[in-house]
């Protein structure tokens, strides 16, 4: 196959700029990965979501959840100050701060001290909840939008009242039309100006049905979500650079103010849901010089028109907002950030109006969503990096996680971040970490819609191995470069001209019109795949091997022609149904659209080998592996088996993922020149061989991760451990019976002559916490003739996926040991159970004769949320109004907690 050069832009791999030249001399540039694998650096570690609940903090409580984190593995903590939980009590002294106050920024001040002292990172929010905004900002700022009244015209004309008309709004234009509200004719109409004592003076002599059509520029009204005490108000206009000015000088400085001389580590803008943002006050303006003539007449076919020209209208009016937003909130964001020495984090997607390219006006492009297999946002930021060359793309992760709160488990941790690491993923930010006071008990605090990963949670006694994997796998995603062969132009064109009044969402519009078999006959096929735009391939080009293009209608001429040099220099174009035939826009349609499709024609004549049309998006597969050769190809076919691919100069390192709930195993050929396999444990930083083929054997048990790297270096002497000659025992050992049984919080013993789960007695139903299971097994000396003793708990039970409400996911298998556990042997830790496949290997522990085993076991806090009633918030929602609603949190009931067995003790070979 043909093979384009990856762009310039691409940043150096991170390895590199972390090493001095003096070691980048001596050591090739797998060596420098392989030492930071087995001690990945701290700023790969994952980071938690901060949430100050009113905010109701103190300094002993601040210094206490970060050093919690600090020793549950995790890197650092991004302030996210929201709804209040609890009532201000002056006899008790608990007090929700102000949000911006003295007392607040205090708090602020004393966290960023505190996480500089312990050497983690803390980010911050430029406000409290979301989107911007707050009580600062005057309705003349707020979001806004394009508000339409349609009122009957009285027959023989006359006047009719004009809408009433508020403080923030303006009267644009109004329009008379044949018809009726529910249905009027936009093609022909007449625009009307008179007005005289609030009523508008109609034309003499309507003969028929009219209406009048009045056009305001008016505001959502939306207020800012789940915001703190002091921060509510208005959502700010992110089309207006005087709003974002104002938010910057009354919000962020101060809170920029509290760091002092330790800036945060970056500044964060959280997923655009501007509900409704449509218009700002000058849009008619900025309309008229960037898109060339005035909108004023086409109002009525903009908002509902039903030809071609109403397409090309509302074409004119996404690119006029997508620049609106890009050029007065992203970037003077990203200036803004820069000029105080931090970076600006964002989740540019949603509503309104940005485009994948709008991410490359910042530094730190973050996604959401853990849907590897179709149009996700996390994807989006991903292939934005991957364009511009951006080198770290973090995720929100977890959001929703295995609702209702606490109910999540590290198997599910795992298993969403691996989905996310499958689509370029390399910083994680847990969603997250709740502020607790003492007085709120336990478990605490929780978000209404989110997972709990901090200390009150049982299962926290595992999380330093949880943290540790996130850790080596983020590392791991950071080194050298992409090697994604197919980029898939997103058609952002045909979606702005699918906006309507209230809805300009490009990424929305992507579920619409992207194939739901495009991805997965891409990544069946055996390839990984990034998004483009036309923006960025007249902005950097296009540099990887395969360009497809998903039935796109309307394509900008400057764009085509560079896709016609990429085919000429010897890139492959696929296009799936059909092929552009349109120029977007109102002008450009009229200029260009003969050009397109000319191009068309060219490019994909029959006699052109490197440019293809695939009618059915369920044959793309075939046609690519007809045109290059995959990249990694499973037999049998598995399509939730995934991988990712990171190219070095002397290595290909890949991570692929059973994102299953069943084991599945399968005949992996990878595409590769190195000749030599090792397998990367990511959980403890072991490598040893895998053979010196391309074809790799991958038995991989329920949501099982590896990590394969080939390159041509000879073997190193550690790699792999000298074998041992095996000598099989005659059976396993059975340790399902005879356990003395400690709950840890409560002191209470007991035997239990079978193992099952401690809910099933009345007496411990309701506990949540950590277990001690305890005895003494006689192990013979025949025994430990095996390579391996494993201690095997079993493989746990597949549970029936059902489709949720909400957005969220979760491992889809209920483990054998419910939900986690660290196992001591003769007093020494062994190691700890919490995913699959459910072993561990006991056998550099164990002696012939007695040996005392002890294993610790933590379940989740929904145990004891079961037993407890549920909060009241009815004196709460009457103060600060309604802010939230507990998702899922009615109808808890005790979960299976401890070892449920069989337990065994099994010799192995390897």
């Amino acid at each position: 196959m043909r093979h384009i050069r990856f762009s310039a832009l691409l940043a150096l791999p991170i390895f590199v700029l972390l090493l001095p030249a003096a070691a980048r001399c001596q050591k090739t540039p797998i060596d420098q990965v392989r030492e930071g694998f087995a001690h990945p650096p701290d700023d790969s570690r994952v980071m938690m979501r901060w949430w100050w609940f009113g905010s109701a903090v103190d300094k002993p409580g601040l210094q206490n959840d970060l050093e919690m984190m600090k020793a549950g593995g995790i890197g650092g903590a991004e302030i996210q100050p929201v709804y209040p939980l609890e009532l201000d009590d002056p006899h008790t002294g608990f007090h929700n701060l102000p949000f911006l106050s003295p007392e607040y920024l205090n708090m602020v001040r004393f966290a960023s001290e505190t996480a500089n002292s312990l050497g983690m990172r803390l980010s911050l929010t430029l406000g409290s909840g979301w989107p911007y905004g707050g009580s600062y900002l005057p309705v003349t700022e707020a979001a806004g939008r394009l508000r339409v009244v349609v009122d009957a015209a009285p027959q023989h004309g006359g006047s009719l009242a004009v809408p009433s008309i508020r403080n923030g709004e303006k009267l644009m234009a109004v329009f008379l039309a044949a018809g009726t509200p529910e249905k009027y004719d936009t093609a022909r109409v007449q625009q009307v100006s008179e007005i005289r004592d609030g009523r508008l003076i109609l034309p003499s002599g309507i003969s028929s049905s009219h209406v009048v059509l009045f056009f305001i520029s008016s505001r959502t009204g939306q207020q800012v979500k789940r915001a703190a005490v002091g921060a509510e108000g208005f959502v700010l206009d992110h089309f207006s650079r005087a709003a974002l000015e104002d938010h910057l000088n009354t919000v962020a400085e101060p809170l920029l103010r509290a760091f002092g001389e330790h800036p945060p580590s970056s500044v964060f803008s959280d997923s655009l849901e501007v509900y409704g943002a449509d218009w700002t006050p000058d849009l008619l303006e900025q309309f008229r010089s960037r898109r060339g003539y005035d909108l004023t007449p086409y109002l009525p076919e903009l908002v509902a028109g039903s030809g071609v020209e109403a397409e090309d209208l509302r074409y004119d009016w996404g690119r006029t907002l997508e620049g609106l937003i890009d050029e007065n909130y992203l970037a003077p964001l990203n200036a803004w950030a820069r000029a105080h020495h931090t970076q600006f984090r964002s989740q540019s997607y949603g509503t309104p109006a940005v485009t994948l390219s709008s991410n490359h006006l910042v530094d730190l492009p973050e996604g959401e969503g853990s849907q590897w297999r179709s149009f996700s946002y996390t994807r989006w930021a991903t292939s934005a990096s991957h364009v511009y060359g951006r080198p770290i793309t973090s995720s929100e992760t977890w959001t929703w996680l295995h609702s209702p709160a606490f109910r999540a488990t590290p198997l599910d941790m795992k298993a969403e971040a691996d989905t996310f690491f499958l689509q370029g993923i390399n910083q994680l930010i847990g969603h997250g970490w709740p502020y607790s006071p003492p007085s709120a008990g336990e478990p605490g605090w929780s978000f209404y819609a989110a997972a709990v990963f901090n200390n009150h949670n049982p299962w926290w006694i595992v999380m330093p191995e949880v943290t540790s994997y996130l850790q080596r796998m983020s590392y791991l995603m950071r080194a050298g470069e992409p090697a994604n062969d197919i980029a898939i132009l997103l058609p952002t064109a045909d979606a702005q001209a699918r906006f309507l009044p209230g809805h300009v969402s490009v990424t929305d519009e992507m579920r619409a019109l992207l194939d739901p078999d495009l991805i997965p006959e891409i990544l069946n096929a055996g390839y990984s795949f990034d998004f483009i735009d036309s923006e960025a391939i007249e902005q950097v080009g296009i540099h990887y091997p395969i360009l497809v293009l998903p039935g796109i209608e309307r394509l900008p001429l400057a764009a085509y022609r560079r896709i016609q040099e990429y085919e000429r220099g010897g890139g492959i174009v696929v296009a799936t149904k059909s092929l552009p035939s349109r120029a977007p826009g109102l002008k450009q349609s009229q200029a260009d659209s003969t050009a397109v499709q000319q191009i068309s024609q060219e490019l994909f004549a029959a006699d052109n080998r490197n440019a293809k049309l695939v009618s059915r998006a369920e044959d793309l597969g075939a046609t690519l592996n007809g045109l290059s050769k995959p990249d990694v190809t499973f037999s049998p076919q598995t399509p939730q088996v995934g991988f990712i691919h990171r190219k070095l100069p002397d290595s290909d390192i890949y991570f692929v993922a059973n994102t299953d709930n069943r084991p599945h195993s399968v005949e992996a050929m990878f595409r590769t020149e190195k000749t030599s396999a090792r397998w990367w444990n990511p959980f403890t930083g072991n490598i040893s061989e895998a053979g010196a083929n391309h074809a790799i054997t991958l038995a991989l048990a329920p949501y099982e991760s590896r990590v394969l790297v080939f390159s041509n270096v000879e073997r190193k002497r550690g790699t792999q451990r000298e074998v041992r000659k095996y000598a099989p025992p005659s059976s396993p050992v059975d340790l399902s019976h005879d356990w003395k049984v400690t709950f840890d919080k409560t002191g209470l013993s007991k035997q239990m002559p079978v193992l099952r789960s401690w809910s099933d007695d009345d007496a411990t139903q309701f506990y949540s916490g950590t277990v001690t299971y305890q005895r003494t097994i006689d192990i013979p000396e025949s025994f430990l003739r095996a390579e391996r003793i494993l201690l095997d708990f079993g493989t746990g039970t597949p549970v029936p996926p059902i489709q949720s409400h909400f957005a969220g996911m979760r491992a889809w298998l209920e483990g054998p040991v419910r939900e986690a556990a660290l196992i001591y042997v003769n007093g020494t830790l062994a190691g700890s159970v919490w995913h699959p496949p459910y072993t561990l290997d006991l056998a550099h522990l164990l002696h012939a004769g007695k040996n005392e085993i002890k294993i610790v076991v933590a379940n989740t806090a929904i145990n004891e949320l079961a037993g407890k009633a549920l909060p009241d918030y009815r004196l709460l929602n009457l103060r600060y109004g309604e802010r939230f609603t507990p998702q899922d949190m009615d109808h808890l009931q005790p979960l299976p907690s401890g070892i449920l067995g069989p337990l065994r003790l099994i010799g192995s070979p390897d």
